[in-house]
């Protein structure tokens, strides 16, 4: 399989970096979620190196993550796990953080409160979930960009779509975890900060 490259990644890395890095500080590990091309881990992985990082992805996606790390040289980089958001418990132990970019959006709305527990039941306490991607706030659109984005995404899946900020919050609140911040970043995306409850 030849490398995989996704042009979005290369896109969005610096700016996540920038915003991510206040919160993944010191020596913990942090899991992402949909690792998919491995290009986020591994860029994170080479600025941040104090922070072990462990991919995951869907087990139909794990060969493509598997050829995007197959030549990176970081140590601080473990093996891509095989992780569905709808699997309860999460086949890992308690994490410092966790990340995830452009997922919520992919998934149906009805796994979206197993991705919230999932994550609150392995990040450790005091630990944050950074979730990137676009989000509607009062159930509109940030931008005229996005709503094109959601009709192309249903055209592709009709249950996926951009997810109410509210919605997701509300989850993240039910599962014990507060949110911090809500970044804005390039190209009509967020960033959005949780911290679980210590």
């Amino acid at each position: 399989m030849s490398k995989p490259f996704s042009q979005a990644c290369e896109n969005n890395k610096a700016a996540i970096l920038d915003a991510i890095g206040r919160y993944f500080q010191g020596k913990l590990t942090v899991l992402e979620i949909g690792s998919y091309t491995g290009q986020h881990v591994q860029f994170f992985a080479s600025q941040l190196p104090q922070v072990t990082w462990q991919p995951s992805d869907m087990e139909e996606n794990l060969p493509i993550t598997r050829a995007g790390l197959a030549d990176s040289i970081l140590s601080n980089i473990l093996p891509p796990l095989s992780l569905d958001v709808c699997q309860q418990p999460w086949p890992l132990k308690a994490v410092g953080g966790v990340f995830s970019a452009n997922t919520l959006h992919i998934m149906a709305e009805e796994k979206l409160s197993d991705f919230f527990h999932g994550a609150a039941s392995v990040l450790a306490a005091g630990g944050f979930l950074c979730v990137y991607g676009p989000f509607k706030y009062a159930g509109k659109f940030t931008s005229e960009s996005n709503a094109g984005f959601e009709l192309w995404l249903r055209e592709g899946d009709p249950v996926s779509g951009i997810r109410d900020f509210e919605t997701v919050n509300a989850l993240a609140e039910k599962a014990g975890m507060t949110l911090v911040s809500d970044h804005p970043m390039p190209a009509n995306n967020q960033l959005l900060v949780w911290e679980k409850a210590q």
